[in-house]
């Protein structure tokens, strides 16, 4: 824990690895056969079910949805490794957890699911996509009960269900949560455009509750970007890559359509997409702004309502952060160590502090963690 002296770091993009009894434990009744579960097929593989429907994009390497630490090509041969095989105690033991942040120099996390960034887009049904949301809410609370100052539930919402997304999001608040997972992508809100009028009481809600959004990857088998994808590809590099161009395009949405302007109270967080490329862009954005202003509702540049509502967080193998912090301004950044994932490591608080190192301290302090607790309204103990 950090002491007066020392700067709170804060991880504002961990995970957990979800208990394979999870739904059938926490799901309503009504909905547990067909709850979201591991089997196995007639090979042996493991299979990850969605209202009893495979994912075929991880048939067989459910070990690669963890894996910090491990052979990456064991974790991804099928039929290798287990689900349970790459998840290591501190991904589903809060205990654990708050070891390995004691290990890293990690103070506070922000947690996110992991079998929760893959199921949206196959659940058609909006009372079992909010279903499952309950089920996991109700699961990462009582993690975070461990140790409620150092653990922070994002509760994780389906737009598929705009009503059971209001319901959720009040009820999880209640329970602790202190912000809003988002699926970037178009197939989990129903193809609804963000400023649909079915949405609106859920962004006035998350308004109200000043409960910051946050858009992450997600994984599918039928991508957005699914059309450059060669038909008898396995998932590789190019698809590993392309991830962050859904958590790019929901923020671009976000801002073209003037929901910024719509709802100037609104935080939104945007996630495991990197963070060098945001200098760049807002550029563009400012650019295009101006022979497009008459066909937009926004009254400002693109900029200035990041500026007012928004954050991005830094990876840290990224090597330009340091400038582009310089650049944009420090207080719009923050950091995460996407632990337990496959492409996470070990010692990246450590790295995250290398990479910050020619900014000024006042500076540091605010991207490892100060942004953080400041954007989503808590104070560290």
């Amino acid at each position: 824990m950090q002491t007066e002296s020392h700067a709170p770091v804060v991880d504002a993009d961990g995970h957990i690895l979800e208990p394979p009894d999870l739904w059938t434990d926490y799901i309503d009744p009504r909905y547990r056969d067909r709850a979201i579960r591991i089997e196995r097929e007639e090979r042996g593989w493991e299979v990850l079910l969605f209202d009893n429907k495979p994912a075929e994009v991880v048939r067989g390497t459910l070990g690669a949805l963890g894996g910090v630490g491990m052979n990456p090509e064991e974790l991804l041969i099928p039929g290798k490794k287990t689900y349970l095989d790459g998840c290591p105690r501190g991904s589903y033991d809060p205990h654990a957890r708050l070891q390995v942040m004691d290990e890293e120099g990690i103070d506070i996390a922000f947690l996110y699911p992991t079998i929760g960034i893959f199921w949206e887009g196959w659940v058609t049904d909006p009372h079992l996509a909010t279903a499952y949301c309950r089920a996991y809410n109700r699961w990462i609370v009582e993690f975070c009960r461990a140790n409620p100052k150092r653990l922070y539930p994002i509760a994780h919402v389906s737009l598929l269900d705009p009503e059971g997304a209001v319901e959720e999001t009040l009820r999880a608040r209640k329970d602790g949560c202190v912000g809003v997972f988002l699926s970037p992508d178009m197939p989990a809100r129903g193809w609804k455009h963000f400023d649909d009028p079915a949405f609106a009481r859920f962004w006035e809600t998350v308004q109200d509750l000043q409960m910051p959004v946050g858009f992450h990857v997600i994984v599918r088998d039928e991508p957005s970007f699914r059309d450059w994808i060669r038909k008898d590809a396995e998932f590789g590099l190019f698809n590993f890559a392309f991830l962050a161009i859904d958590v790019m395009a929901a923020f671009t949405q976000m801002m073209s359509l003037g929901m910024f302007e719509r709802y100037p109270r609104l935080k939104c967080t945007v996630l495991e997409s990197g963070a060098n490329w945001i200098s760049a862009w807002l550029d563009r954005m400012d650019h295009k702004y101006i022979p497009m202003a008459s066909r937009t509702r926004l009254k400002m540049k693109p900029s200035e309502y990041f500026y007012r509502q928004c954050v991005v967080s830094a990876d840290p193998d990224e090597t330009m952060t340091a400038q582009v912090v310089e650049h944009i301004g420090a207080d719009y950044f923050v950091w995460a160590s996407d632990y337990p994932h496959i492409d996470s490591s070990f010692g990246v608080a450590r790295e995250m502090k290398e990479r910050l190192a020619p900014l000024p301290v006042a500076a540091q302090q605010k991207v490892l963690g100060a942004n953080a607790l400041r954007f989503y309204g808590l104070t560290a103990c």
